[in-house]
């Protein structure tokens, strides 16, 4: 990691295109909390990759997500996370949706900055004690 990733720095995403909800018919469509804490989980990731060296990526490892307004089809949320500290290598971050409406989540997103070859290793390990008897 580059020693800008700090506390307080932030990235905000607009997404217009949301993945929605089906159950309710097409009238009840609005935009997935999955998909929503999704979006949120790159956001984040982005926002490290632009502090990032070459060889590293992220993974999350804690979501503490409120979605408490639903987003029509079409609205455009915008995501902002900001990096509220920064422990070695994980990287907590503070996050808020909002679209044009209303404040639609908030919440906490950890993520864990990786060596992307170290972990292909390790999940290759891992894969190999699945196949073994």
């Amino acid at each position: 990691m580059k020693p800008s990733l700090q506390p307080g720095i932030s990235l905000a995403r607009r997404i217009v295109k949301q993945k929605t909800i089906g159950f309710m018919g097409e009238e009840g469509r609005v935009y997935a909390t999955p998909y929503l804490i999704g979006d949120i989980e790159y956001t984040c990731r982005n926002l490290i990759l632009e502090h990032a060296e070459p060889n590293e990526d992220s993974v999350g490892m804690e979501v503490a997500i409120k979605h408490f307004a639903p987003t029509l089809p079409g609205s455009t949320v915008e995501i902002v996370a900001t990096v509220t500290v920064v422990e070695g290598r994980k990287v907590t971050f503070a996050v808020t949706a909002k679209d044009e409406i209303d404040t639609i989540s908030s919440g906490s997103h950890v993520r864990f900055v990786v060596d992307k070859a170290k972990t292909i290793e390790r999940l290759k390990a891992k894969a190999a004690k699945l196949q073994s008897p």
